[in-house]
């Protein structure tokens, strides 16, 4: 994780990104873009700071109980639990003028005790660790242990810019370390703290920073030259990138949302990435779906999910609503896989993912799918585990249609 301990400044840094996190409910990508904004942050020691505070939410639960401190007394009694992180990774403990004081043999007693919890140990509340238990049976244990891991940095290689090995020479040139990941044509792991967003590759457009899993995804989609493909809940477009790049600017790509500031960010992306044949349509009701009936060669329904398999780079979510939102988030499914399949053609396919591990969310979705409707047929799906691929965790079914 570090070498060194964290210095005063960072150390207040790390304890009011958590504080907003906790006390206020902000994303943590927010609480990062507001306590960065107007420094001037080594890129080394912002990476320190992301990793630190990463770290203390993906195993929030056990740093709390090491140091007895309730996530609500983050601003209060910060400085305790930043303490027993820095106890817990074996470092030296940081020089603060003002640090409450951690009783360590209390600690020790309690780090053992924590061994003994193996979902505490993990840093998994109580309600993900039954839901993990019952949905993913003798397989969740080792998902949960990859869950709180730090997550690796992905790229993806812009194709419609340069090849990935041009790629990762002209990073190198900008001092950004690289190598490629196996099984996933586009991608390339980053294997420095570097700033990846200053380097002139990245303002020229040769990659999008995008999990390998992800990337996975969107090649399933296996958009081809010519092809008439709609990704529906296109976000930001990261995946539409992706599959623009597949195309090869050729052929009509429609990306489309309920929320029109994501495309507008997507527009913003595509320009850098030469990806002139993106349209995007904002879904302002059914009518839009029923106007696209039967005209996709490809759709990629990349639904609205619990974010489960991708705890590990969002680990905020562990401590929000998921319980109670996730039966809204599945009727959700249900309802965008029955309605927007109606714009696949026949021959054509349907593309569902998600970037949960739940079944719930996944082939049992798909499964309760094809069971009302026959003119559908199964081709295969994926599972991609968190802890066999090292990715963030994804599913993605691929469906044909066979029949009007």
């Amino acid at each position: 994780m570090l070498n060194s301990p964290l210095s005063p400044s960072s150390t207040e840094l790390v304890i009011s990104v958590l504080d907003m996190v906790l006390s206020e409910g902000k994303p943590l990508d927010r609480a990062y873009s507001v306590h960065f904004s107007g420094l001037q942050l080594a890129p080394s020691e912002q990476a320190r700071i992301t990793k630190v505070a990463g770290d203390i939410l993906r195993r929030l639960n056990l740093y709390c109980f090491l140091s007895d401190v309730k996530p609500e007394e983050m601003s209060r009694l910060g400085t305790r639990l930043i303490n027993a992180w820095h106890l817990f990774h074996e470092l030296e403990l940081p020089k603060l003028q003002y640090s409450l004081p951690l009783v360590e043999a209390e600690y020790f007693t309690r780090l053992e005790e924590a061994k003994k919890q193996p979902a505490l140990w993990d840093g998994c509340p109580e309600w993900l660790d039954e839901m993990g238990q019952a949905q993913l049976g003798e397989a969740w244990a080792k998902e949960r242990a990859a869950l709180n891991t730090q997550p690796k940095r992905f790229i993806r290689t812009n194709l419609l810019k340069c090849t990935r090995e041009e790629l990762a020479k002209k990073l190198r040139n900008e001092q950004v370390q690289t190598q490629e990941v196996e099984g996933v044509d586009t991608a390339l792991e980053v294997t420095s703290d570097s700033a990846l967003f200053r380097t002139e590759s990245f303002k020229k457009g040769w990659f999008e920073q995008q999990d390998a899993g992800s990337q996975l995804v969107a090649a399933a989609v296996d958009a081809k030259p010519g092809m008439r493909v709609i990704d529906a809940c296109a976000g930001a477009g990261g995946k539409t990138l992706s599959i623009a790049s597949q195309m090869k600017g050729k052929g009509r790509l429609l990306a489309m949302d309920v929320e029109q500031w994501k495309l507008d960010s997507l527009k913003q992306r595509a320009r850098r990435a030469n990806a002139d044949n993106i349209e995007t349509r904002i879904i302002a009701s059914s009518k839009t779906i029923k106007r696209l009936k039967l005209s996709a060669d490809r759709v990629l329904l990349d639904v609205p999910c619990s974010g489960l398999g991708v705890l590990k780079r969002n680990p905020d979510a562990k401590w929000r609503d998921t319980p109670e939102r996730l039966p809204v988030l599945v009727e959700l499914q249900k309802h965008i896989l029955q309605s927007y399949s109606r714009m696949v053609k026949v021959g054509g396919m349907l593309v569902y993912a998600t970037c949960s591990i739940m079944p719930e969310e996944n082939r049992n979705q798909v499964d309760a799918f094809l069971a009302e409707n026959d003119h559908f047929k199964f081709i295969e799906d994926e599972n991609i585990s968190v802890a066999d691929s090292g990715f963030d965790g994804f599913y993605l079914a691929k469906l044909e249609r066979i029949a009007e």
